[in-house]
């Protein structure tokens, strides 16, 4: 996590994660933690057809999206990152605005629940860049997506 927050530059989040983030981390002061520090610090783009001001420290409002996204990525040198946002992650594929995908997978079957990839979402192909496990078994996986999208095989290679 620590590797991951260190490249932010900004953050994109839903109303929802904006909520539960709003909540918690304003209340971790300690500038030795960095996930902390970035989220505090950093500017903060919140995508809301139902809220448009925002108390957390250096938080705007996008009103438009695909629009305003391809303008505010264009301000930071390094990274505009979204965590969680399911429903805003889905609006971003939909356009093909992500540029790359960071996913953790956990070892753990629930059933249904919220899906990434949802029924409208154009198929695509994915580049694996890196991967690694760790010992708790969950997988931490960087994608990017590709040009070409081409269906699989079942030939041994």
């Amino acid at each position: 996590m620590l590797d991951i927050f260190s490249r932010a530059s900004a953050f994109l989040l839903g109303r929802g994660t904006y909520d539960i983030f709003s909540a918690h981390w304003p209340k971790i002061t300690d500038p030795s933690n960095i996930v902390a520090s970035k989220l505090n610090s950093l500017p903060k783009f919140v995508v809301s057809s139902t809220q448009s001001s925002f108390a957390w420290n250096n938080t705007n409002h996008v009103v438009e999206v695909p629009g305003d996204i391809e303008s505010i990525k264009n301000q930071f040198e390094g990274e505009l990152q979204v965590h969680g946002s399911y429903v805003l992650a889905q609006t971003l594929i939909e356009h093909n605005l992500i540029d790359e995908y960071r996913l953790f997978i956990i070892p753990v079957a629930l059933g249904t629940g919220k899906r990434l990839f949802n029924s409208f979402s154009t198929p695509v192909g994915f580049e694996l860049m890196g991967a690694r496990s760790m010992r708790t078994g969950v997988t931490y996986n960087v994608y990017r997506p590709t040009q070409n999208f081409q269906t699989g095989s079942f030939e041994i290679e």
